[in-house]
C-alpha cells in the first residue's frame, strides 16, 4: 500500500524559484511546482514535443502565450497571433493556461512585484532539467550558451526566444 503526499504551505524542495512539490519520486506521470516569476522574467517562447504542462496563476499577473504563430516564431512572442485571431493574454489570480505537447508557449511577469503560479508537467522528471539548469548557472562567470542548449535538447525543450530579464512595465 502507498500512501499519498501530504505539505503544509512552503514546503517542498527549492529547485531555483521554484519549490518541487511532487516530481518523479512521487509519480510516474506527472510534476508539480509552485512558481515565483520575478518581475520582468520572460522564459521565452518555447516548445516540447513529448510534456504537456498546466500554469494556474495564484498572485500576480503573468502574460501568457499558448498558441501556434502565424508566420515565423521569432522576435517579441507577446506580439504573436495565431491563425484563429489569439493573442497574448494577460491572465491574473485563477487564470488558468493548458500546453498540449508541440505548442509553442511563454510566460512573462509584466509587473513590478513577484507572481506565483503552480505549475504541473508530464511526464514527470522536469525538475531533473531544472537542477541540472540551476548547477550550470551556478558555475559562476557568464553560462555556457552551447552547454544550455545541449541540456535543453536532452529534456525536449525547443527554445524560440531568448529567455531573459526585461524590465517591467511600469
Amino acid at each position: 500500500m502507498t500512501d499519498g503526499l501530504l505539505l503544509p504551505p512552503g514546503d517542498g524542495r527549492r529547485i531555483q524559484t521554484m519549490t518541487l512539490k511532487a516530481g518523479a519520486e512521487q509519480s510516474r506521470v506527472w510534476s508539480t511546482f509552485e512558481a515565483e516569476v520575478a518581475p520582468g522574467f520572460d522564459v521565452g517562447a518555447h516548445v516540447h514535443q513529448q510534456a504537456e504542462e498546466v500554469f494556474y496563476v495564484l498572485d500576480g499577473e503573468l502574460d501568457l502565450l499558448a498558441f501556434h504563430p502565424t508566420g515565423q516564431a521569432d522576435g517579441d512572442w507577446r506580439t504573436w497571433e495565431s491563425e484563429s485571431g489569439a493573442t497574448v493574454y494577460r491572465g491574473g489570480p485563477g487564470s488558468f493556461m493548458f500546453v498540449p505537447a508541440g505548442c509553442p508557449h511563454a510566460f512573462f511577469n509584466p509587473g513590478s512585484a513577484p507572481a506565483r503560479m503552480l505549475f504541473l508537467v508530464t511526464p514527470a522528471g522536469h525538475e531533473l532539467y531544472l537542477q541540472e539548469l540551476g548547477d550550470l548557472l551556478a558555475a559562476g562567470g557568464p553560462p555556457d550558451q552551447a552547454e544550455i542548449a545541449a541540456l535543453r535538447r536532452r529534456h525536449d525543450i525547443h527554445q524560440l526566444t531568448p529567455l531573459s530579464n526585461r524590465p517591467p512595465e511600469s
